[in-house]
């Protein structure tokens, strides 16, 4: 933060490919998602996508840190983060990983999705960049911009000109995915594009470094591409201590990144398909959020690192695009009670 197909399991060594899809397991895995949900099974299922402000939890996967906690956590690799609410509607996954923005668009349209934890806001991670014929977000006017509709970057975009007195209208959009955007820049069909970590780093990289520049960036709006774990109500009243204990197994993972930061990077890296050097230069891009800022989240406050001040911004956004018909209220986008219970602890 980031069709109703999503792709299950680790993507282990497969380089940036990784968000790109895998074989979908469809009606059966839904079957069985359905049939371990009754059951009260351990085991859960989060979706996820190849992020680097989501690196404990590839390390508490990949360290098993949630055993203690006797839970097994499956993280369902998405090659798009629109389709992670379809998925946690249907109950083919528990929970997953969204980006706040779309969270007020899931609640404006009537899903009880809510977030459970901060996990960490974009610090220049998400980034709109553009070839030497761009100067500022005002040159955007007339010109093609490829992004990701319904997701981080096109609320980044939206944000980016509505700032600066412009609207989508003066753009010509272009959908591609995330992953697609560098390519596309690389042809010079594509002069302006909006994506996020890894795919940014490829881009910057090209032409020595000289080719692309960052116009606008997360680090000029902190706080408002937010990433946070999401639930749906039922599975919230159904399984709270399996909820405590993915956020738990998340704070491990957090403190091995701290205690380890070069073991971390090989795991991380190995799940991103990047080096671990890459990683600690991608991590720069992100904050995650510790456990005693948490719950500053969920009160209510003028900065944009509360879900009020964001949530009102995002809201009157994707209103004045049609995206949503009327805002929701912040306190139907939240659950604070388990950061609230841990926090106290």
């Amino acid at each position: 933060m980031r069709s109703t197909g999503f792709t299950p399991s680790n993507p282990g060594t497969s380089s940036l490919l990784s968000r790109l899809t895998k074989p979908v397991m469809g009606l059966a895995m839904s079957l069985v998602a359905a049939s371990s949900f009754a059951a009260g099974s351990s085991t859960i299922k989060l979706g996820t996508v190849v992020w680097i402000g989501y690196g404990p939890f590839y390390v508490a996967e990949a360290l098993d840190l949630y055993k203690k906690y006797n839970l097994k956590v499956s993280l369902q690799v998405f090659s798009d983060p629109a389709l992670i609410p379809s998925a946690i509607a249907s109950g083919a996954i528990d929970g997953g990983h969204l980006t706040y923005d779309q969270v007020v668009g899931q609640v404006a349209g009537g899903n009880a999705q809510k977030v459970v934890m901060p996990i960490d806001y974009s610090n220049g991670g998400d980034a709109i960049v553009a070839d030497a014929s761009v100067k500022t977000v005002k040159d955007f006017k007339g010109k093609k911009v490829g992004f990701n509709p319904l997701s981080p970057s096109d609320f980044l975009l939206s944000y980016a000109l509505k700032i600066n007195g412009l609207t989508d209208k003066d753009i010509t959009p272009v959908s591609m995915t995330p992953e697609a955007v560098p390519a596309a820049m690389a042809s010079g069909e594509m002069p302006i594009g909006v994506t996020y970590e890894p795919s940014l780093s490829q881009i910057l990289s090209q032409g020595g470094g000289k080719k692309f520049k960052v116009v606008f960036s997360s680090k000029n709006a902190p706080g408002l591409i937010a990433d946070v774990m999401v639930f749906d109500e039922k599975v919230i009243k159904a399984k709270p201590t399996e909820i405590t204990g993915i956020i738990k197994g998340y704070l491990d993972g957090l403190a091995y990144m701290k205690a380890k930061p070069d073991e971390a990077a090989k795991i991380i890296g190995k799940f991103m398909g990047v080096t671990p050097k890459e990683v600690k230069e991608q991590l720069s891009g992100v904050y995650n959020i510790p456990m005693s800022e948490m719950p500053k989240a969920f009160v209510k406050a003028k900065e944009t690192t509360s879900y009020y001040a964001s949530g009102d911004i995002i809201s009157q956004l994707l209103l004045s695009k049609g995206q949503i018909k009327a805002v929701p209220p912040t306190e139907a986008t939240f659950d604070a009670q388990f950061v609230t219970a841990l926090t106290k602890k």
